[in-house]
């Protein structure tokens, strides 16, 4: 198979199928465009909990690794309390990499206001560089849970900030020698900082309080993979203008020097939204501000467009990130 996650159809059929339910506690359990379960723990009280193998990056890897499993929480309307680390390294790997890689998963927990609960460190063959996966907990009340179930067709779909952060921040840093090449200083440094954006939590908070339906964290697969997700989670259709996308100048440059589609690009940071009043959802982030912008809306059917001026295009399922093509 393929680098990346796993085909829907084989999810659907040899992973989803093959998990019962049970447990009244649980709330929500596995599901396509569904990033984390929720347990119902007592009178209006949720835990939440997602886990994520962090594989994308070398660099900076305590960072993101706890950036992208607090937005899966707030991205189902949670508060992230804590996380827990299996952290698997390669015997190459030397002390001071680990003590690093810990001091800026700490820096980052404090920024959230989270705490890392535990876990398990090993050194090991199987891997051939550094692997976190995170698991992280987080907590809310009942009411504020967001799913995909709850979006219906005529709601308006909102990005917030920019499509291709993570993405962009990486490949700056990791092929920084090559674009210094091609472009200005100023431009790679810039993208380098894109990792100040990669929380998505502050979104969440403001779209719970004006009336969100349902939030998607955009990571791998980009924002064509987290549309197809929400969507075929939701079961409505999609009509997506591709032009009202936000993107910085600073990621086209970057794709188009390794030849890479923003749009199928790992997208931490950026929230993918669904909202009955989009318009002031939009305008109560950006009086927070956070840059965001209707894209487009959810309609009935299975349909999934893509309108490009006078172009429509229809939406295929999910492909392998395109970040995995510079480590091919």
């Amino acid at each position: 198979m393929k680098i990346g996650k796993l085909p829907e159809p084989v999810l659907i059929r040899s992973v989803l199928k093959q998990v019962k339910h049970r447990r009244e506690e649980v709330l929500v359990g596995p599901a396509v465009g569904q990033d984390c379960a929720a347990l119902e723990v007592g009178e209006d009280e949720v835990l939440v909990m997602s886990t994520d193998p962090i594989t994308g990056t070398a660099k900076d890897l305590g960072h993101h690794s706890i950036h992208i499993t607090a937005n899966d929480l707030a991205a189902a309307g949670a508060d992230p309390v804590g996380v827990m680390l299996t952290v698997m390294l390669p015997d190459t790997v030397e002390e001071p990499e680990i003590r690093k890689m810990m001091q800026d998963a700490e820096e980052t927990c404090e920024k959230l206001h989270i705490e890392i609960l535990g876990g398990h460190t090993e050194i090991t063959n199987v891997v051939k560089q550094p692997l976190i996966s995170v698991t992280g907990v987080g907590k809310m009340k009942k009411e504020n849970l967001r799913t995909v179930s709850q979006i219906r067709p005529d709601q308006d779909i909102i990005v917030t900030k920019w499509i291709g952060l993570e993405a962009t921040t990486i490949l700056a840093k990791e092929k920084e020698e090559e674009l210094k090449k091609r472009f200005p200083a100023i431009l790679i440094d810039t993208a380098k900082d894109f990792d100040q954006y990669l929380s998505v939590v502050p979104e969440s908070r403001i779209a719970v309080e004006h009336g969100v339906s349902s939030m998607h964290d955009i990571t791998e697969g980009g924002v064509f993979g987290a549309f197809w997700e929400m969507a075929s989670g939701a079961g409505v259709g999609l009509e997506v203008d591709l032009k009202s996308i936000p993107i910085r100048q600073e990621t086209v440059e970057v794709c188009e020097q390794f030849h890479l589609n923003p749009y199928q690009l790992i997208s931490s940071g950026s929230m993918l939204m669904a909202a009955p009043d989009g318009l002031g959802l939009v305008q109560a982030l950006k009086k927070a501000g956070i840059p965001a912008s209707i894209v487009g809306r959810c309609v009935e059917g299975k349909a999934k467009k893509i309108v490009n001026g006078e172009d429509t295009a229809y939406l295929e399922r999910p492909k392998t990130d395109e970040l995995y093509k510079i480590y091919e």
